[in-house]
């Protein structure tokens, strides 16, 4: 038994489409790969951010949140790795070859990739946090988390899509191998520019421990 209102579903599934649509790492990396690879070849990275982040919030909601909130500096590691980590995919994307440049096998990331990505992707953990503080009812229980999980799951997927679509639309135009290296460069600088609010964070938080310090 859920102890959702219609109200809060709808509050719920606004705030998902909002964070789901909007630009971030890994709608910057779907348009990438849509562009690059076309959109059957993609449908496994997509699947595994939609699946990848449906595990992640319910993890949080299970009781992840509160490990980090013991355990401040634990969070701060996966922050710092995956921004790491995403600056790494910023210069894989932007060094990557034209269509049908190159002898090696150009593959997009596999739905392992995708999924294992969500656990290291800022963006992920501060919607998955948001949802399960804002987004399910105190008085809840499982079913509440569950449900609140499907609801995410549901709107992530033709969001995820979108992104996707609009790589691939725009292959025509990227035919090109100049054409394409601009459009890599320019998504890989998008990526970065997304991890803005983190460096941001991360800056404040060691100048805040060096002056307690």
């Amino acid at each position: 038994m859920t102890s959702y209102t219609p109200q809060l579903i709808g509050a719920l599934a606004l705030f998902a489409f909002a964070s789901s649509i909007t630009p971030g790492p890994n709608n910057a990396m779907l348009m990438a790969s849509g562009a690059n690879y076309g959109f059957v070849r993609t449908l496994p990275h997509l699947a595994g951010v939609v699946l990848g982040f449906a595990l992640l919030l319910l993890s949080v909601g299970f009781g992840l949140g509160g490990v980090f909130a013991a355990v401040p500096l634990a969070q701060t590691v996966l922050k710092g790795l995956g921004v790491a980590y995403l600056v790494w995919l910023a210069w894989k994307i932007a060094t990557a070859g034209g269509m049908g440049e190159g002898t090696a096998p150009r593959r997009p990331f596999t739905f392992l990739q995708a999924a294992g990505f969500q656990w290291v992707n800022p963006k992920a953990w501060t919607m998955a946090v948001g949802v399960a503080a804002a987004y399910v009812p105190q008085q809840g229980g499982a079913a509440d988390m569950l449900l609140a999980g499907l609801v995410v799951f549901l709107i992530s997927i033709p969001s995820a899509a979108v992104w996707a679509g609009s790589g691939v639309a725009l292959r025509r135009l990227l035919e090109r191998p100049g054409a394409l290296r601009i459009f890599n460069w320019t998504m890989a600088a998008l990526l970065v520019a997304s991890l803005t609010p983190i460096f941001i964070e991360m800056v404040q938080a060691a100048t805040g421990a060096g002056k307690a310090a």
